[in-house]
């Protein structure tokens, strides 16, 4: 029988019919991964009509099983109310799960609902600690967030240095709020922060070299 890596190939190559027939009885079987993968499929619409219902019910399934990213998207369709019934209360808790298990985007997303207190406490100090997780994690509009609340003071005490190296990070992907944020914050650093902010920008460069290649 093929693989879900067989499918991931034809999904590649856009060959979504070919993908859906590899992973169709595989999430029938009870495959999490083929599920969350099937589940994309009917999401998106690729390759056969869209069926938003359908399409929570398979991510429902695999994040249940303890796929990271399917949590995520079932947090993803509880917040828009896709194909179930808006919920803000579940889209966090789905956020949280997919985070606590590693997913940068769940890590994000639960950020996003603490700072915006959508179904869940408002908590600038939590949020800014999941920014964080997030971040670490390489996920660049975290980074950009990050680097706004240092600037800010939200949930922090304001720290520019910190601010400049996550901004300076961010900045480097293209993610406009980062870029519009550091040449203000440029601006308001003394000589000796600008120093400091380099020297963990470039020590926090080599940390993600190393262990790139660890």
């Amino acid at each position: 029988m093929p693989s879900v890596a067989d499918g991931e190939a034809a999904f590649a190559e856009r060959d979504y019919e070919t993908a859906r027939q590899i992973w169709e009885p595989l999430a029938e079987s009870g495959d999490a991964e083929a599920e969350a993968w099937l589940g994309a499929l009917y999401a998106n619409g690729l390759g056969l009509e869209r069926d938003a219902a359908r399409a929570f019910a398979l991510y429902l399934r695999a994040a249940e099983k303890g796929n990271r990213l399917a949590a995520n998207n079932v947090g993803a369709m509880f917040a828009k109310g896709e194909g179930i019934v808006a919920d803000p209360v579940q889209a966090a808790s789905w956020f949280r799960r997919a985070g606590e298990q590693g997913d940068a985007l769940g890590q994000f997303n639960y950020a996003v609902l603490l700072t915006k207190g959508q179904g869940v406490e408002a908590d600038m100090a939590e949020a800014l600690a999941w920014y964080r997780r997030a971040s670490l994690g390489g996920h660049y509009p975290s980074q950009a967030r990050l680097g706004y609340c240092y600037a800010k003071g939200l949930g922090t005490p304001v720290d520019r240095t910190e601010a400049f190296v996550w901004l300076s990070a961010a900045a480097q992907h293209g993610v406009g709020l980062a870029m519009a944020e550091l040449e203000e914050l440029v601006r308001a650093m003394s000589a000796e922060e600008k120093r400091e902010g380099r020297r963990r920008l470039a020590e926090r460069v080599g940390q993600q070299a190393a262990a790139l290649t660890a």
